[in-house]
């Protein structure tokens, strides 16, 4: 029943991008099997070369970056429903740059990419709702980059409450500090500034 209810959800999300037949939506949902990501696991990390991607059912991953001296940088949180995994990798076949860790306990469902392809010649309706949900990362990577240059911390810090309502009450503060490019006690003061308004 639980795995019904899971590729409920993926069907869900797929048909928001584009509507999927039934016949096309039985071969790739047959692709997926189901995974548990710990807290504190890693979905993909750097270096690897991505074979499969994921649909995130519950939970919260971050994406991020660690420099030579071992500082983290977060880039992006993923929150259900969504799929994740290392995209640039899947496409150009070069290792991975960015880790993707779980921040609590996530239901996935995974597949390989490989396996995924292989259906587009056969199912242009799966083909065509996976070219919609790349434009949307495309968009939603060029939103994030702008917002990085030009807006001050305020600004970003309110778009994130937007963007991720409900996370701040389940990750600590000092990821959400470092994806807003900020310290932790930059971020306190922000609060505070903005809960006296």
């Amino acid at each position: 029943m639980q795995q019904e209810k899971t590729v409920n959800d993926i069907q869900t999300f797929f048909n928001s991008l584009s509507p999927v037949s039934n016949e096309s939506w039985e071969q790739f949902s047959a692709l997926f099997t189901p995974k548990i990501l710990k807290k504190g696991d890693y979905f993909i990390t750097s270096g690897q070369t991505a074979k499969e991607i994921g649909f995130l059912e519950t939970g919260v991953v971050r994406a991020f970056y660690r420099n030579n001296e071992g500082t983290e940088y977060n880039k992006h949180f993923f929150v259900n429903p969504c799929f994740i995994g290392g995209y640039s990798s899947l496409i150009t076949g070069t290792p991975n740059q960015i880790n993707q860790q779980a921040l609590t306990e996530c239901k996935i469902l995974t597949a390989k990419y490989a396996d995924i392809q292989s259906l587009y010649k056969t199912c242009p309706d799966i083909e065509r709702a996976a070219r919609i949900l790349a434009e949307l990362f495309f968009v939603q990577k060029e939103q994030r980059e702008i917002e990085i240059v030009l807006l001050d911390a305020d600004k970003r810090y309110e778009i994130f409450q937007k963007d991720f309502p409900q996370l701040e009450q389940q990750i600590p503060q000092y990821h959400i500090a470092s994806y807003l490019g900020i310290t932790p006690t930059q971020l306190s003061r922000i609060r505070k500034k903005l809960s006296g308004r």
